[in-house]
């Protein structure tokens, strides 16, 4: 099989049983989708998703938040991991979009990682969620399925990976396709036990067809 056509092969069978994907995060507006994801750093999105209600219930603005202090901020986050870090973060992430783009989060990669907190990978995921940009945000999910599926090869790191999805996928899919990839590797093609048995794409998967099936 061509990598040509795996990536056909795999993006087909995505579209068609999981037309829709969507981000597990709870948002209601770019800026609580920007918090939600500095918090999920290392932390599960269900557990962002118990802290960000109140937060933003308390904080319903960058305004709000910019002139919070980071252990107002702690007291609502201090369940998540790195607490204290990502307090300091996000009252500086509030108060850069206040100072410098009038409390509105930027539609471009080199704004958004201007603000305390955000490394390309939340760059990514702000431009694909919110913005419907060809980017490929890629965590730990979407760095080992592509590796395992074959969509990459010997990637060094996150970014090599990122350029490659996003030099074989059509630009109009990678939004998707972020989405695709991390829930497969959430839900089926998890770290230590890949649930082959019930994946959709084995039979496209450099993994599965290296183990003699």
């Amino acid at each position: 099989m061509t990598i040509k056509e795996r990536y056909r092969n795999v993006l087909d069978w995505f579209g068609r049983e999981m037309p829709t994907p969507k981000t597990e995060l709870h948002y209601d507006d770019p800026y609580g989708l920007l918090v939600a994801v500095i918090l999920s750093a290392q932390c599960t999105d269900k557990r962002v998703n118990m802290v960000t209600p109140a937060l933003l219930e308390a904080y319903p603005t960058p305004y709000d938040m910019a002139a919070a202090s980071a252990e107002q901020i702690y007291e609502f986050i201090k369940s998540v991991s790195y607490p204290n870090n990502k307090a300091r973060n996000l009252v500086g992430m509030a108060q850069k979009l206040v100072d410098d783009f009038n409390g509105i989060v930027p539609s471009d990669i080199d704004s958004l990682l201007s603000l305390p907190g955000v490394g390309r990978k939340t760059a990514n995921v702000i431009l694909s969620v919110v913005f419907n940009q060809s980017a490929m945000a890629v965590d730990t999910h979407v760095f080992r399925v592509s590796e395992r599926i074959g969509l990459t090869k010997n990637s060094k790191n996150p970014l090599e990976t990122e350029r490659t999805l996003v030099k074989n996928i059509p630009p109009e899919m990678v939004p998707s396709a972020h989405h695709w990839l991390i829930l497969h590797g959430r839900y089926i093609c998890k770290a230590r036990r890949p649930d082959c048995l019930n994946c959709g794409i084995k039979n496209f998967c450099a993994y599965y067809q290296s183990e003699n099936h």
